[in-house]
């Protein structure tokens, strides 16, 4: 039989009546309301026989009447009583849970995830050393910490309840019948810069709308990257745009690549090129990876800024234009760390290439790293102004700016 304790003994206060109760209440099983109470019990009681003076039958007697109300064995109501010895309570132990400390803090978390979403998600690697430009570089003591962080550990930060809740990706290629002109081969710039790779990006059509067309430059040693869009790429469109696109690279331009679209083998682009003195080259047949860079780029610069809305009509070419080659430009080349890999040639004769975050740069970083790069650039540029260009904006901050000219932008085409 069970009974649950809702007696008051205030009153049993002598042995005698304790051993009658035991005697009385043989068949009798009784069990504590909750751990709290038993303990408050268990130390009223030892208090109040002054169970420590007792001799050892009556501290047996009290201890078989503790068992007998509690339900506790012997072995727990030992450890109470020993505990009433020492500190004259009988107590619940708080279980004090071993934590580890924390090395960055939520406001790390804050600025990693805000880092992220103003350079619209970069990997780990970029955003590790975005964050290092953004404490070394510029000086931001509230970066210090946690550029310190492992691109591994970037991961598991971007699965926290912070980095979740501070944190909100913007895909097609285009292929055309190409004509002989331009010599078929892969370009070698041999560590030099001024060797464009180019590729046209369609936006799409709605409705029977032609969409706008991005054209996407990028030099293959530097990553430096210049986009223009145009509303057709007939060549009364598309030639003036690719002038500018040249023209707007700080260094001299050598080379001219592109994959084989009709926009560009045509005998106007090639006379335009031949008149700037720029090699004009195509790439060859079959699948290689002769312009695979550009195409990268469209994915991880283009596309994921801009996204693949088709609403942008050709007519928004003009006020795409004035982002492009605005602010956008000086945040792709200045602000933007991209990966350059290191190769190695493998016992099979085959090139290995191998990315490592140490390789991250911007691509004014790399142009800078080559050896006499002033001798490349074009003439009235120095090394000189282009640094005083980095030193404008922080990353964060160009970024920043990138994001809110680009709402400006949506917020026109929309209008529009």
């Amino acid at each position: 039989m069970m009974m649950v304790i809702m007696m008051n003994d205030s009153k049993v206060n002598k042995l005698a009546q304790i051993k009658g109760f035991l005697a009385e209440t043989e068949a009798l099983e009784f069990n504590k309301r909750s751990k709290k109470e038993a303990y408050c019990w268990i130390e009223e009681t030892l208090r109040r026989f002054t169970y420590v003076t007792l001799s050892k039958v009556e501290k047996g007697l009290i201890r078989s009447y503790l068992m007998k109300i509690t339900g506790y064995s012997r072995s727990q109501l030992t450890r109470h009583i020993n505990q009433y010895r020492k500190t004259r309570q009988v107590r619940i132990k708080e279980y004090d849970r071993h934590k580890f400390q924390k090395k960055y803090t939520n406001q790390d978390i804050r600025l990693l995830a805000k880092t992220a979403r103003l350079h619209d998600s970069p990997n780990g690697a970029a955003l590790k050393k975005t964050l290092e430009r953004m404490a070394r570089e510029y000086g931001k003591e509230e970066y210090l910490n946690i550029s310190h962080i492992s691109v591994s550990h970037i991961y598991n930060l971007k699965k926290s309840v912070s980095y979740l809740r501070s944190s909100s990706f913007y895909q097609k290629t285009y292929k055309g019948k190409g004509k002989i002109i331009g010599v078929r081969c892969k370009p070698q710039p041999q560590g030099k810069p001024g060797y464009l790779r180019v590729d046209t990006m369609p936006q799409g059509d709605q409705d029977g709308r032609k969409g706008v067309y991005p054209i996407n430059t990028v030099d293959e040693v530097t990553q430096w990257e210049v986009i223009g869009a145009t509303e057709k790429i007939t060549e009364e469109y598309l030639l003036p745009l690719l002038e500018k696109l040249i023209a707007s690279y700080p260094f001299q331009i050598i080379n001219f690549h592109a994959d084989n679209g009709s926009e560009y083998i045509n005998q106007k682009v090639a006379e335009m090129l031949n008149r700037l003195l720029i090699k004009f080259t195509k790439s060859r047949p079959r699948p290689t990876e002769d312009n695979a860079l550009v195409e990268t780029k469209n994915g991880w610069a283009l596309r994921k800024w801009l996204g693949y809305s088709h609403n942008i009509r050709g007519e928004d070419a003009h006020q795409i234009n004035d982002f492009y080659f605005g602010c956008f430009s000086e945040y792709l080349n200045f602000h933007r760390p991209c990966a350059f890999p290191t190769e190695a040639i493998d016992h099979k004769g085959k090139i290995k290439k191998k990315y490592d975050y140490q390789d991250y740069q911007t691509p004014y970083e790399k142009l800078r790293s080559i050896a006499d790069a002033q001798k490349y650039l074009k003439e009235g540029i120095t090394l000189e102004m282009l640094d005083k260009i980095v030193q404008r904006y922080t990353d964060n901050g160009m970024a920043k700016k990138v994001q809110l000219e680009r709402d400006r932008l949506f917020a026109k085409i929309v209008a529009a």
